[in-house]
């Protein structure tokens, strides 16, 4: 049986969300619950953290496009850090690296511009 861990804090201005585990078609519920509760948000801004994520299968990564997607209709944006292994190599495969372009820390992830 897959697993699938996931923590949220609240930062200055986004959510950070930590993935460890497997993100696959059992596990994306527990994605889609907290995807649902932030992305209610009027600009939701979350960074997710993938670094103890070691699988990520089509479903997953579905999950990841549908919540960047919403996050995009409301204004905000869905960013990832930490990305390797098999999300990496999925991103690069489904030509999905512009759309989720790794950022290199947390740091350079929680910046957006001034809400205007």
């Amino acid at each position: 049986m897959t697993q699938l861990t996931i923590t949220v804090e609240q930062r200055s201005g986004f959510s950070l969300v930590a993935l460890g585990g497997e993100l696959d078609r059992q596990t994306r519920p527990g994605l889609l619950r907290v995807f649902s509760r932030l992305l209610d948000e009027p600009t939701p801004r979350i960074v997710i953290n993938t670094r103890e994520l070691v699988f990520c299968d089509c479903h997953g990564m579905g999950m990841l496009i549908s919540g960047q997607r919403r996050a995009e209709e409301r204004g905000g944006a869905v960013r990832l850090i930490g990305v390797h292994g098999p999300l990496a190599r999925l991103l690069t495969v489904t030509q999905l690296v512009d759309r989720f372009p790794p950022y290199a820390s947390l740091a350079q992830a929680g910046t957006w511009p001034a809400r205007g």
